[in-house]
């Protein structure tokens, strides 16, 4: 019993050693916003944000959203292929789960958590609306 004992303490101390020496390695968020300005351009090239840059640089796992990919009828998931699709008309961005549409002017053009983007007549016949504000505007 006690070469067991002996060896489940030899063991503790092991993993004890290891995850001191990993909690030391981990870079402080200071750090790494240093790195990022340091390097910002380059990394901002390699498509990556300031919050996942840090994360990483971390070790820290981050959740990754996934647009959706669009669910109705003549709704596209990028602006370039809605413009393709409409060659004579305006690109709008639609939001599903209100039912308004945003021209490309607008602060929610493409911001929005759910939507797509689509042609303004197939948007405004599939029963989207303009926002109240563009309403006034129009009147």
């Amino acid at each position: 019993m006690k070469p067991t004992f002996t060896a489940a303490c030899a063991a503790l101390v092991g993993l004890l050693a290891l995850s001191q020496s990993a909690v030391a390695q981990q870079k402080t968020v200071k750090q790494c916003n240093d790195e990022w300005t340091a390097d910002k351009a380059a990394i901002q090239a390699s498509g990556k944000t300031k919050r996942l840059f840090v994360a990483e640089c971390r070790g820290v796992p981050v959740a990754v959203r996934v647009a959706a990919a669009p669910a109705g009828k003549d709704q596209y998931p990028t602006e370039a292929e809605a413009k393709t699709n409409c060659p004579t008309d305006a690109v709008v961005w639609v939001n599903s789960t209100s039912k308004i549409y945003h021209s490309s002017g607008s602060r929610s053009y493409g911001k929005t958590k759910t939507g797509a983007y689509m042609c303004q007549k197939e948007s405004t016949a599939a029963g989207f609306r303009a926002p109240r504000i563009a309403r006034r505007a129009a009147t």
